[in-house]
């Protein structure tokens, strides 16, 4: 069996940064702050661990757990606006027609390895119909630690295929350099595709197992699946 997980923002869409938009909107109506997320870079962190950032860096303290999920639980009431209405929300280049052919493949599964919500995720995925293709994973709601949730990924992919999972056949798939990092402590496979805002030359100085420009550049990573 071999297992792909997929990041979401920047590797599979884009939403033209609805999520952050919501989070700013949700600091704002819970703790009267503007543009809660001016001073912070999401990509490749988890939701949890964002919150927790903007609090150490606009209120100048940790959340509690209460606080969090308070938190949490706002930014998924305005996400869908955010996401419907975004002008800029895009399907990467080939996504679709990639995971069409690697579902058709024997012995792969595809899953979510994504710091997002599961609800998050699903909202996103959710205006491009992309989430059939996904009916499990690991999520920012799972741990707030990227290679803890690709761990989780995996357990999932084992129950539902109801075989052990070699972890070089698990291929962590991200647009940045902590997806690749992540990916590396979890011991899996990585592949960094340059959908999101790091370059090919730049993906390559974290020295992933694969880069991509995009997902029509796939051909040698869907060879290396099935040689897995």
């Amino acid at each position: 069996m071999k297992l792909l997980l997929f990041d979401v923002d920047g590797t599979l869409v884009s939403t033209g940064g609805a999520g952050v938009r919501a989070l700013n909107r949700t600091f704002e109506q819970l703790y009267e702050i503007p543009e809660a997320m001016s001073a912070i870079d999401p990509a490749g962190k988890t939701d949890p661990a964002i919150v927790r950032e903007i609090f150490h860096e606009r209120l100048e303290r940790d959340c509690s757990e209460d606080e969090l999920q308070t938190v949490c639980q706002a930014y998924l009431r305005v996400l869908p606006e955010e996401v419907s209405q975004s002008t800029q929300y895009r399907v990467m280049p080939g996504v679709t027609e990639f995971l069409r052919v690697a579902r058709s493949r024997q012995h792969v599964m595809i899953g979510l390895g994504t710091g997002n919500l599961e609800v998050g995720a699903r909202i996103k995925l959710e205006r491009a119909d992309l989430n059939d293709f996904f009916p499990f994973g690991g999520f920012g709601s799972d741990s707030e630690d990227r290679s803890e949730v690709l761990r989780i990924a995996a357990w999932r992919a084992q129950d539902r295929g109801g075989c052990g999972l070699n972890r070089e056949a698990v291929f962590v798939i991200g647009d940045t350099e902590r997806d690749i990092e992540a990916g590396r402590k979890a011991g899996m496979t990585t592949v960094a595709v340059a959908t999101g805002h790091a370059d090919v030359k730049r993906l390559r100085r974290a020295e992933p197992d694969f880069v991509l420009s995009d997902f029509r550049d796939a051909a040698p990573l869907l060879e290396a699946i099935e040689a897995a």
